[in-house]
């Protein structure tokens, strides 16, 4: 029983690491360099992550500056920031490319909201899967006579605690991360 509360609390925490990464990747108006986190560019046949063919940099609160090692990338790259969908314009000057962060409009602050609103709802179901998986995998062990009716209750009720402190967690996370975005 002990054993599938903690599998349980690890995987619950897993889903909250990965919601605050996906939150990090939201542009907020200030350049930073997680919001290329998903951009993968085309290396001879290998989507690679940007960080991997690039020195990135941030030199001021509204530009990133990307400058591949292989001056040949640069068009792959540029293609691959557009395809990411970041809503950025890359220019170039042959060596480095440029990528400026304009403060995003009030509509697209909405946009990002609700797409900080998905991420969220996908944590807290894949916290809720969690959830439900080790109160099945309880009550078979219940069935298998492994563990008493106690025992399992006790089990489930401690799951239900990590579920709602998880759940918890990521909405006080999202409503952070929401106010950060609407400030203007």
């Amino acid at each position: 029983m002990r054993e599938t509360v903690k599998k349980s609390k690890q995987r619950m925490d897993k889903a909250l690491e990965v919601l605050r990464e996906e939150l990090r990747s939201l542009r907020t108006g200030r350049a930073t360099l997680a919001i290329l986190d998903p951009v993968r560019v085309d290396y001879y046949g290998t989507p690679t992550p940007l960080n991997q063919v690039a020195n990135l940099g941030v030199p001021d609160a509204n530009l990133l500056i990307i400058q591949p090692w292989d001056p040949t990338l640069i068009p792959a790259i540029e293609h691959a920031i557009q395809k990411a969908n970041l809503g950025l314009n890359p220019m170039n000057d042959g060596k480095i490319i440029k990528l400026p962060v304009p403060p995003p409009t009030q509509e697209r602050r909405k946009e990002l909201v609700k797409v900080a609103h998905d991420y969220a709802e996908r944590a807290r179901t894949a916290v809720r899967n969690v959830r439900r998986e080790a109160n099945d995998e309880l009550k078979q062990m219940e069935k298998g006579k492994s563990i008493s009716e106690d025992e399992m209750r006790r089990g489930l009720e401690e799951v239900q605690k990590l579920t709602d402190d998880h759940v918890e967690e990521i909405n006080r996370t999202v409503a952070a991360r929401e106010k950060e975005i609407l400030e203007v």
